[in-house]
Protein backbone atom coordinates (compact mmCIF):
# COMPACT_ATOMS: atom_id res chain seq x y z
CA UNK A 1 0.00 0.00 0.00
CA UNK A 2 2.88 2.17 0.98
CA UNK A 3 4.41 1.68 -2.68
CA UNK A 4 1.30 2.45 -4.29
CA UNK A 5 0.97 5.73 -2.45
CA UNK A 6 4.15 6.73 -3.64
CA UNK A 7 3.66 5.93 -7.20
CA UNK A 8 0.73 7.89 -7.06
CA UNK A 9 1.81 10.78 -5.51
CA UNK A 10 4.86 11.06 -8.48
CA UNK A 11 1.92 11.21 -10.84
CA UNK A 12 0.43 13.76 -9.70
CA UNK A 13 4.02 15.88 -9.24
CA UNK A 14 4.84 14.61 -12.79
CA UNK A 15 4.58 17.49 -15.23
CA UNK A 16 5.38 17.82 -19.35
CA UNK A 17 7.42 21.14 -19.98
CA UNK A 18 4.84 21.89 -22.96
CA UNK A 19 1.28 19.90 -23.35
CA UNK A 20 -0.99 20.18 -26.24
CA UNK A 21 -4.99 20.58 -26.04
CA UNK A 22 -6.56 20.47 -29.46
CA UNK A 23 -10.29 20.77 -29.29
CA UNK A 24 -10.85 23.50 -26.41
CA UNK A 25 -13.71 25.27 -27.53
CA UNK A 26 -15.51 21.99 -27.11
CA UNK A 27 -17.62 20.66 -24.38
CA UNK A 28 -15.07 18.36 -22.90
CA UNK A 29 -12.53 20.90 -24.02
CA UNK A 30 -14.21 23.50 -22.08
CA UNK A 31 -14.64 21.60 -18.90
CA UNK A 32 -10.86 20.01 -18.76
CA UNK A 33 -8.69 23.69 -19.92
CA UNK A 34 -8.66 24.96 -16.63
CA UNK A 35 -7.56 21.28 -14.95
CA UNK A 36 -4.84 20.65 -17.77
CA UNK A 37 -2.72 23.40 -15.70
CA UNK A 38 -1.55 20.53 -13.48
CA UNK A 39 -0.08 18.18 -16.21
CA UNK A 40 2.36 20.88 -17.48
CA UNK A 41 3.88 23.82 -17.17
CA UNK A 42 2.86 25.50 -20.26
CA UNK A 43 -0.68 24.78 -22.14
CA UNK A 44 -0.69 25.01 -25.78
CA UNK A 45 -4.66 25.46 -26.76
CA UNK A 46 -6.14 25.03 -29.66
CA UNK A 47 -9.16 24.94 -31.59
CA UNK A 48 -10.54 26.63 -35.25
CA UNK A 49 -9.72 29.95 -36.25
CA UNK A 50 -12.04 32.48 -34.74
CA UNK A 51 -13.88 29.68 -32.35
CA UNK A 52 -11.50 30.18 -28.81
CA UNK A 53 -12.77 33.34 -27.91
CA UNK A 54 -11.48 33.77 -24.20
CA UNK A 55 -8.49 35.26 -23.04
CA UNK A 56 -5.14 33.25 -22.14
CA UNK A 57 -4.36 32.36 -18.76
CA UNK A 58 -0.65 32.61 -17.59
CA UNK A 59 0.42 29.52 -18.54
CA UNK A 60 -1.08 29.28 -21.80
CA UNK A 61 -0.14 30.10 -24.96
CA UNK A 62 -3.87 30.18 -27.79
CA UNK A 63 -2.60 28.81 -31.63
CA UNK A 64 -5.76 28.78 -33.96
CA UNK A 65 -5.40 25.60 -36.41
CA UNK A 66 -7.14 24.06 -38.70
CA UNK A 67 -6.77 20.31 -38.55
CA UNK A 68 -7.00 19.42 -42.14
CA UNK A 69 -3.88 21.89 -42.75
CA UNK A 70 -0.91 19.71 -42.35
CA UNK A 71 1.59 22.59 -42.20
CA UNK A 72 -0.10 24.28 -39.63
CA UNK A 73 -0.53 20.94 -37.20
CA UNK A 74 2.87 20.47 -37.72
CA UNK A 75 4.25 24.01 -36.15
CA UNK A 76 1.05 23.46 -33.42
CA UNK A 77 2.83 20.50 -32.53
CA UNK A 78 6.66 22.44 -32.41
CA UNK A 79 7.73 22.08 -29.20
CA UNK A 80 5.25 19.75 -27.28
CA UNK A 81 6.34 16.76 -25.25
CA UNK A 82 2.64 15.35 -24.98
CA UNK A 83 -0.85 15.88 -26.70
CA UNK A 84 -4.53 15.74 -25.48
CA UNK A 85 -6.41 15.38 -28.70
CA UNK A 86 -9.80 16.10 -28.33
CA UNK A 87 -9.86 18.36 -31.75
CA UNK A 88 -12.28 16.84 -34.58
CA UNK A 89 -15.84 16.87 -35.65
CA UNK A 90 -17.74 15.31 -32.32
CA UNK A 91 -21.29 14.04 -33.95
CA UNK A 92 -23.01 12.36 -36.93
CA UNK A 93 -21.74 14.69 -39.81
CA UNK A 94 -21.50 13.75 -43.73
CA UNK A 95 -18.47 11.58 -44.59
CA UNK A 96 -16.94 14.88 -46.19
CA UNK A 97 -16.84 16.69 -42.89
CA UNK A 98 -15.84 13.83 -40.61
CA UNK A 99 -13.05 12.94 -43.48
CA UNK A 100 -11.47 16.89 -43.07
CA UNK A 101 -10.88 16.94 -39.26
CA UNK A 102 -11.37 13.46 -38.13
CA UNK A 103 -9.36 11.49 -40.93
CA UNK A 104 -6.84 14.19 -42.14
CA UNK A 105 -6.54 15.16 -38.78
CA UNK A 106 -5.40 12.73 -36.89
CA UNK A 107 -3.16 11.75 -39.83
CA UNK A 108 -1.81 14.70 -39.93
CA UNK A 109 -1.54 15.41 -35.61
CA UNK A 110 0.38 11.88 -35.70
CA UNK A 111 2.93 12.70 -38.38
CA UNK A 112 3.29 16.00 -36.86
CA UNK A 113 4.23 14.13 -33.65
CA UNK A 114 6.47 12.06 -35.55
CA UNK A 115 8.34 15.22 -36.68
CA UNK A 116 8.56 17.14 -33.65
CA UNK A 117 9.13 14.33 -31.36
CA UNK A 118 6.11 14.32 -29.38
CA UNK A 119 6.29 11.12 -27.60
CA UNK A 120 2.62 10.54 -25.78
CA UNK A 121 -0.65 11.39 -27.15
CA UNK A 122 -4.20 11.02 -25.35
CA UNK A 123 -6.71 10.33 -28.33
CA UNK A 124 -10.41 10.65 -27.98
CA UNK A 125 -11.88 8.00 -29.18
CA UNK A 126 -15.48 7.15 -28.89
CA UNK A 127 -18.23 4.23 -27.93
CA UNK A 128 -19.43 4.52 -31.28
CA UNK A 129 -16.07 2.52 -32.36
CA UNK A 130 -18.17 -0.32 -31.36
CA UNK A 131 -21.88 1.40 -31.45
CA UNK A 132 -23.35 -1.69 -33.32
CA UNK A 133 -22.71 -4.19 -30.30
CA UNK A 134 -26.23 -5.40 -28.03
CA UNK A 135 -26.98 -3.54 -24.44
CA UNK A 136 -27.40 -6.62 -23.25
CA UNK A 137 -23.44 -7.36 -24.09
CA UNK A 138 -20.29 -6.67 -22.41
CA UNK A 139 -16.98 -5.88 -24.23
CA UNK A 140 -13.41 -5.40 -23.44
CA UNK A 141 -10.92 -3.53 -26.11
CA UNK A 142 -10.22 -6.61 -27.79
CA UNK A 143 -13.33 -7.11 -29.07
CA UNK A 144 -14.00 -7.11 -32.99
CA UNK A 145 -14.64 -2.83 -33.94
CA UNK A 146 -18.37 -2.24 -34.90
CA UNK A 147 -19.00 1.71 -35.93
CA UNK A 148 -22.02 3.28 -35.87
CA UNK A 149 -21.40 5.95 -38.09
CA UNK A 150 -18.91 7.85 -39.65
CA UNK A 151 -17.86 9.63 -36.77
CA UNK A 152 -16.94 6.19 -35.56
CA UNK A 153 -15.39 5.41 -38.25
CA UNK A 154 -13.59 7.95 -37.86
CA UNK A 155 -12.18 6.97 -34.30
CA UNK A 156 -11.55 3.69 -35.53
CA UNK A 157 -9.17 5.21 -37.86
CA UNK A 158 -7.35 7.20 -35.40
CA UNK A 159 -6.93 3.94 -33.18
CA UNK A 160 -5.60 1.76 -35.82
CA UNK A 161 -3.04 5.58 -36.40
CA UNK A 162 -2.25 4.75 -33.09
CA UNK A 163 -1.58 1.11 -33.64
CA UNK A 164 0.84 1.91 -36.79
CA UNK A 165 2.62 4.86 -35.28
CA UNK A 166 3.46 3.30 -31.87
CA UNK A 167 4.74 -0.14 -33.55
CA UNK A 168 6.77 1.70 -35.63
CA UNK A 169 8.04 4.92 -34.53
CA UNK A 170 7.28 4.24 -30.73
CA UNK A 171 5.07 7.16 -30.06
CA UNK A 172 2.94 5.92 -27.32
CA UNK A 173 -1.17 6.33 -26.85
CA UNK A 174 -3.89 5.95 -25.16
CA UNK A 175 -7.21 6.08 -26.76
CA UNK A 176 -10.32 6.47 -24.71
CA UNK A 177 -13.18 5.16 -25.98
CA UNK A 178 -15.10 8.09 -24.20
CA UNK A 179 -18.56 7.36 -23.44
CA UNK A 180 -20.91 10.17 -22.38
CA UNK A 181 -18.71 12.70 -20.05
CA UNK A 182 -21.20 15.33 -18.83
CA UNK A 183 -22.14 17.16 -15.32
CA UNK A 184 -24.72 14.29 -14.88
CA UNK A 185 -26.69 11.54 -16.77
CA UNK A 186 -29.06 12.68 -19.37
CA UNK A 187 -31.25 9.29 -20.28
CA UNK A 188 -31.40 6.06 -19.57
CA UNK A 189 -28.67 4.78 -21.73
CA UNK A 190 -26.56 7.20 -20.54
CA UNK A 191 -27.02 5.79 -17.19
CA UNK A 192 -24.54 2.82 -18.06
CA UNK A 193 -22.36 5.35 -20.58
CA UNK A 194 -21.76 8.20 -18.29
CA UNK A 195 -18.48 9.47 -17.14
CA UNK A 196 -18.15 11.96 -14.29
CA UNK A 197 -15.72 15.22 -15.14
CA UNK A 198 -13.62 14.22 -12.13
CA UNK A 199 -13.61 10.68 -13.15
CA UNK A 200 -12.57 11.68 -16.42
CA UNK A 201 -10.32 13.94 -15.87
CA UNK A 202 -7.91 11.41 -13.11
CA UNK A 203 -8.22 9.01 -16.57
CA UNK A 204 -6.33 11.66 -18.65
CA UNK A 205 -3.56 11.94 -15.96
CA UNK A 206 -2.87 8.44 -15.55
CA UNK A 207 -3.21 8.56 -19.46
CA UNK A 208 -0.54 11.03 -19.96
CA UNK A 209 1.95 10.09 -17.06
CA UNK A 210 1.60 5.92 -16.58
CA UNK A 211 5.02 4.62 -18.15
CA UNK A 212 4.75 2.38 -20.90
CA UNK A 213 1.46 2.17 -22.13
CA UNK A 214 2.24 1.49 -25.79
CA UNK A 215 -1.31 1.39 -27.40
CA UNK A 216 -3.64 1.12 -24.80
CA UNK A 217 -7.10 0.98 -25.16
CA UNK A 218 -9.56 2.20 -22.33
CA UNK A 219 -13.24 2.61 -22.10
CA UNK A 220 -14.20 6.04 -20.51
CA UNK A 221 -16.91 5.54 -17.95
CA UNK A 222 -17.55 5.72 -14.41
CA UNK A 223 -18.68 3.00 -11.57
CA UNK A 224 -21.85 2.71 -12.75
CA UNK A 225 -24.05 -0.12 -11.56
CA UNK A 226 -24.57 -1.18 -14.95
CA UNK A 227 -22.25 -0.90 -18.10
CA UNK A 228 -21.50 -2.79 -21.06
CA UNK A 229 -17.73 -2.26 -20.82
CA UNK A 230 -14.97 -4.27 -19.38
CA UNK A 231 -11.45 -2.34 -18.62
CA UNK A 232 -9.30 -4.97 -18.03
CA UNK A 233 -7.15 -4.40 -21.09
CA UNK A 234 -6.63 -0.78 -19.71
CA UNK A 235 -6.11 -2.50 -16.02
CA UNK A 236 -1.98 -1.55 -16.71
CA UNK A 237 -3.08 2.33 -16.42
CA UNK A 238 -4.49 1.56 -12.77
CA UNK A 239 -7.74 3.75 -13.48
CA UNK A 240 -10.38 3.11 -10.80
CA UNK A 241 -13.73 5.60 -11.34
CA UNK A 242 -15.04 6.82 -7.91
CA UNK A 243 -18.77 8.57 -9.41
CA UNK A 244 -21.66 6.38 -10.54
CA UNK A 245 -24.82 7.49 -12.61
CA UNK A 246 -27.36 6.13 -9.38
CA UNK A 247 -27.57 9.37 -7.71
CA UNK A 248 -29.22 10.12 -10.93
CA UNK A 249 -31.24 7.26 -11.38
CA UNK A 250 -34.66 8.10 -9.69
CA UNK A 251 -34.52 11.27 -11.75
CA UNK A 252 -33.72 9.55 -15.42
CA UNK A 253 -36.38 6.84 -14.43
CA UNK A 254 -39.08 9.85 -13.83
CA UNK A 255 -39.08 10.40 -17.54
CA UNK A 256 -41.07 8.35 -20.40
CA UNK A 257 -38.70 5.28 -21.35
CA UNK A 258 -38.20 4.61 -25.26
CA UNK A 259 -39.81 1.86 -26.71
CA UNK A 260 -38.13 -1.16 -26.62
CA UNK A 261 -37.23 -1.26 -30.14
CA UNK A 262 -36.03 2.22 -30.35
CA UNK A 263 -31.55 1.76 -30.62
CA UNK A 264 -31.27 3.82 -27.73
CA UNK A 265 -32.62 1.37 -26.16
CA UNK A 266 -31.14 -1.63 -27.88
CA UNK A 267 -27.81 -0.64 -29.09
CA UNK A 268 -24.78 0.67 -27.21
CA UNK A 269 -24.49 3.31 -30.25
CA UNK A 270 -27.80 4.74 -29.20
CA UNK A 271 -29.49 7.04 -31.59
CA UNK A 272 -25.97 7.56 -33.87
CA UNK A 273 -26.93 4.14 -35.08
CA UNK A 274 -29.87 5.37 -37.39
CA UNK A 275 -28.44 8.91 -38.16
CA UNK A 276 -27.66 9.68 -42.13
CA UNK A 277 -27.15 8.59 -44.95
CA UNK A 278 -27.02 12.17 -46.04
CA UNK A 279 -28.06 12.86 -49.32
CA UNK A 280 -25.82 15.88 -51.71
CA UNK A 281 -27.64 18.63 -51.41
Amino acid sequence: MEQRNKASSREHSARFERLLLTGAAGGIGQDIRHRVAEFAHHVRISDLPGVLVSEAALHEEIVPCDLADREAVDTLASGCEAVIHLGGVSVERPFEEVLEANIKGVFNLYEAARRQGVKRIVFASSNHVTGFYRQDEIIDATARKRPDGYYGLSKSFGEDMAQLYFDRYGIETVSIRIGSVFPEPKDRRMMASWMSQDDFHDLLRRSLFTPDVGHTIAFGMSANAHTWWDNRCAANLGFVPRDSSEPFRAKIEATPPPLPTDPVAVLQGGAFTTIGPFDPV
